[in-house]
């Protein structure tokens, strides 16, 4: 399919980053463009999006740094991400192969037989169910978005254009395509993995009828393809109610519902991380920072427990970028944001963590991690503070405040409660504890 390069702006040739060179146009869209690019240090094929707001760099990296992290076989791999003075760039591996809206147009008749579009959607599902227990939401399903390779359907694309419109303008300037995006997207609502259900419904319709569906038309599926499945009709209307609660629940119930049983779970890795004999449940200590992090919209979140022999903050576990580097850390008595927290007792919200005097800033680097913003919150044990949780970075690109930390202060009410009941727990660490603890890198 010919691609209109009147609407691109970086020439084929030109070197960004010191490292890519544009080869050619792939797509394009209302913030930005896709090409083709070779990195110059060893031809190695990638393709770069380039978003052209640059006012929001802060947001473009939290959220680049957290799909950086994804290693899933259905999803596009995000290799680098950088900015300069034209915009944001995110350098993704090229995935080979043919999206599935240019194989509509060359096979659809005008639709694709049933179970062929069943079938790369149930894949497209696979792809989404693992984002999606990894607290990411895609925002921008559809098919232009699905590409079919030797291995089946790829996830490519995600929507991070929405994290970087003006607050002011609707969400579809920021990301998606109207009659994919769910109507809570369109009205710049709240964003949640129903509304990529919406998205992959959408997709599914379009696959059997060749047109994207309209919202709340009253037009029955079986009427523009009289071929199909009740049960898929069905399942396709549930996934595309208007009101989110009364949308399917979840991917792979929407797998399920058009047939096939439950999403079969390839290997992906996961964003949770903990040290190998953590002082309480490993399985509870990484249920805590998986949800603490999408309540409180984080791009990073990190239990910490203190020795009771020494006194430090040993991380047990973390979720998100940089969750591998920091399990393990011993944080001194008194040291960093964390340290003042457990001194205190008190949460603390801080807006611009790099610039307070009291961020450990070479244990943060350390990691491979310095964030923008922080919340850390105080684990208090009968009336002692035993360790604390730690967020970094809203995913929104907005700043930690004093409700946040209130917020912060009965979810980590919640969180000694838990270790409480669990009977292997040993908060103090100094009890016998087995951990693995490596000092911060240099």
């Amino acid at each position: 399919m010919a691609v209109d390069e009147t609407r691109f702006l970086l020439s084929p040739g030109l070197v960004l980053g010191d490292r890519y060179r544009i080869s050619s146009p792939i797509s394009s869209g209302a913030m930005g463009a896709v090409y083709r690019a070779r990195d110059v240090r060893d031809e190695e094929r990638v393709a770069l999006k380039h978003l052209l707001d640059a006012r929001h760099a802060e947001r473009f990296e939290v959220e680049s740094r957290l799909l950086a992290v994804l290693s899933h076989p259905r999803v596009v791999k995000v290799l680098d991400y950088f900015s300069d003075d034209e915009g944001q760039y995110l350098v993704m591996e090229l995935v080979e192969g043919i999206d599935l809206d240019v194989l509509l147009k060359e096979r659809g008749s005008p639709g694709l037989p049933i179970d062929e579009a069943v079938g790369y959607i149930r894949e497209g599902c696979e792809a989404l169910q693992y984002v999606h227990e990894q607290q990411i939401v895609h925002r921008d399903v559809k098919p232009q978005n699905l590409i079919v390779g030797d291995n089946g359907v790829v996830l490519v694309d995600f929507g991070i254009a929405r994290m970087l419109g003006d607050d002011n303008l609707s969400a579809t300037t920021g990301v998606g395509t109207p009659r994919y995006m769910s109507p809570e997207v369109f009205a710049g609502g709240a964003v949640s993995p129903r509304s990529d259900v919406f998205s992959i419904a959408a997709t599914l319709w379009t696959l059997l009828t060749g047109e994207p569906p309209v919202y709340a038309n009253p037009t029955k599926l079986v009427e523009l393809r009289p071929d199909v499945p009740p049960e898929v009709e069905a399942a396709i209307k549930a996934g595309l109610e208007m009101i989110p609660e009364r949308r399917v629940a979840s991917v792979d119930a929407f797998a399920r519902a058009i047939g096939g049983g439950h999403l079969r779970h390839t290997e992906g890795r996961s964003l949770v991380s903990s040290v190998e004999r953590p002082a309480a449940r490993r399985k509870l200590l990484e249920a805590i920072v998986r949800t603490a992090a999408g309540v409180f919209e984080a791009a990073a979140a990190s239990i910490a427990l203190t020795d009771g022999t020494t006194g430090e903050l040993v991380y047990q576990s973390a979720w998100g970028a940089g969750s591998d580097e920091i399990v393990g850390v011993r944080l001194p008595p008194g040291q960093g944001l964390a340290g003042v927290v457990l001194a205190s007792g008190q949460p603390l919200a801080v807006g611009d963590c790099r610039n307070d005097p009291r961020f450990a800033a070479r244990i943060a680097a350390g990691t491979g991690y310095v964030p923008y913003t922080m919340l850390v919150v105080p684990l208090i044990q009968s009336g002692r503070a035993i360790g604390t949780l730690s967020f970094l970075d809203r995913r929104d690109g907005g700043r930690y405040g004093p409700v946040d930390a209130e917020r912060g202060a009965m979810f980590a009410e919640l969180t000694v409660a838990a270790i409480e009941t669990d009977e292997d727990a040993v908060p103090r660490l100094g009890a016998g504890a087995e951990t693995r603890i490596r000092p911060p890198k240099s």
